[in-house]
């Protein structure tokens, strides 16, 4: 059986209940108020974790990408301006881990470069989140493994080679990783649920599933596929501008999940087929031949 991987008070593998990951991402549109609105919406559905993004735009905006105009909330910007709008400094993390404490409700980040990693370690997060946008990003893995925090992969955009390479570098200690198809909205026939199993068959840590699909069945079915974890973005209206929103679950939607994951950990069962005690009185009314 995989190691199971502590976050935070929470144990993740496949004997404890899936871990559900509300990403909030850059869905807050750089608006503190509206983070904090997301966090307590997220909290109320019942989810083990909230997570945001924290990059350095100088340095994971590609130069050729830095001026490059948008039509923004801000106006008719650069993308390398738009990524320092909605970007949260030490001000609003300070709010953030504050507010999540005073909530009752774990917090981490996905983190895009060293830097980020750095601001981050103050806040002492429960663990890091590698985007796959990453993977490839060795010297960013071996920064993160110094830290000693548990790191949660994502591997989007990535073939098996790449992800071979990256644990490679990190190891399995304190490791979760994720399938995902890094498309917003990802269609069915991309989603690839299997590799799910594809990955518990080589790896010897926790499986998860990071979900970019419109709806719930695909994540709910990530879970019956052995998922340990399940992240998915949300937002407190699809209609939000942002490049996420689409992709993302409104409050009752993610509530909904919620209650679906638990109710297939429970229908899923042990494997081992047994007679019910319920099943008896129907045993007794509609078996005509008991065994010899």
């Amino acid at each position: 059986m995989a190691k199971a991987v502590k976050i935070g008070e929470k144990w993740v593998g496949n004997e404890y209940p899936t871990y559900v990951v509300a990403e909030i991402g850059i869905n807050h549109n750089g608006d503190l108020d509206i983070a904090k609105r997301m966090i307590k919406a997220a909290k109320e559905t019942g989810v083990d974790a909230v997570k945001f993004q924290k990059r350095t735009p100088e340095l994971c905006v590609p130069p050729e990408q830095r001026n490059v105009m948008r039509e923004t909330p801000w106006g008719y910007i650069s993308y390398l301006d738009y990524r320092r709008k909605i970007e949260f400094g030490e001000q609003e993390y300070d709010e953030i881990d504050r507010y999540c404490k005073e909530l009752g409700i774990d917090w981490f980040v996905s983190v895009w470069d060293e830097s980020a990693v750095d601001f981050m370690e103050k806040y002492q997060p429960i663990a890091y989140k590698v985007p796959s946008a990453a993977l490839t990003d060795h010297s960013l893995l071996r920064h993160l493994r110094r830290t000693g925090r548990p790191l949660i992969l994502s591997t989007g955009m990535s073939t098996m080679e790449q992800i071979r390479k990256a644990i490679e570098v990190i190891g399995l200690e304190g490791v979760v990783i994720c399938h995902t198809t890094s498309a917003y909205p990802c269609d069915p026939d991309e989603l690839n649920l299997r590799m799910i199993q594809t990955l518990k068959s080589e790896y010897d840590c926790p499986i998860g599933y990071s979900g970019h699909e419109v709806g719930l069945i695909p994540s709910v079915v990530a879970v019956a596929l052995g998922a340990c974890l399940v992240e998915r973005h949300f937002t407190l209206d699809r209609a939000m501008w942002g490049s996420d929103q689409a992709a993302s679950v409104e409050p009752g939607g993610f509530e909904r999940l919620v209650k679906y994951i638990r109710v297939t950990e429970m229908a899923l069962g042990d494997g081992v087929k047994k007679v019910y005690d319920s099943e008896i009185p129907i045993l007794k009314k509609l078996r005509r031949v008991q065994d010899s």
